[in-house]
């Protein structure tokens, strides 16, 4: 049997266009949003924590590496890299949705964070929306 235990979710940008957040160059890294998860005691095993994002980047200058990332409590957890063109003859805007699965949390208050970095240097690019990030705490008894 399934059961939920905790679901939280952000909306800091509901449509395209609503921010334009230059996304830095790594090392350099901007915190998209952030939710708490909590994983009561009688839980602390034998759960699951699923994550899912979405993000619209838009590409600015030459063909930018983004780097997304997922950090529970501080520590990396999951990323995944996806390529964003700039060339206004063809496609500038893009929606990316990643999903991530966190395995036995422990017990407790815990935060989740999505980040963003470009990791091409001499490119430009910009998150525009819709930014959106949730979690889904299952257990099995």
């Amino acid at each position: 049997m399934v059961s939920i235990i905790d679901y939280q979710a952000t909306q800091p940008a509901s449509r395209v266009n609503q921010v334009n957040l230059s996304i830095p160059h790594s090392p350099f890294r901007t915190t998209l949003a952030t939710i708490r998860i909590t994983i009561p005691r009688s839980n602390a095993t034998n759960n699951r924590v699923e994550l899912i994002s979405t993000v619209g980047v838009r590409g600015v200058t030459g063909t930018s590496q983004l780097l997304f990332r997922i950090f529970r409590d501080g520590r990396q957890i999951f990323k995944t890299q996806v390529g964003v063109e700039s060339d206004p003859t063809s496609e500038v805007n893009y929606v990316e949705t990643f999903q991530a699965i966190d395995t036995n949390v422990r017990k407790g208050i815990h935060t989740y964070q999505v980040t963003v970095e470009n990791i091409t240097r001499g490119t430009e690019a910009a998150v525009v929306g819709p930014i959106s990030f949730s979690g889904l705490a299952i257990a099995r008894s």
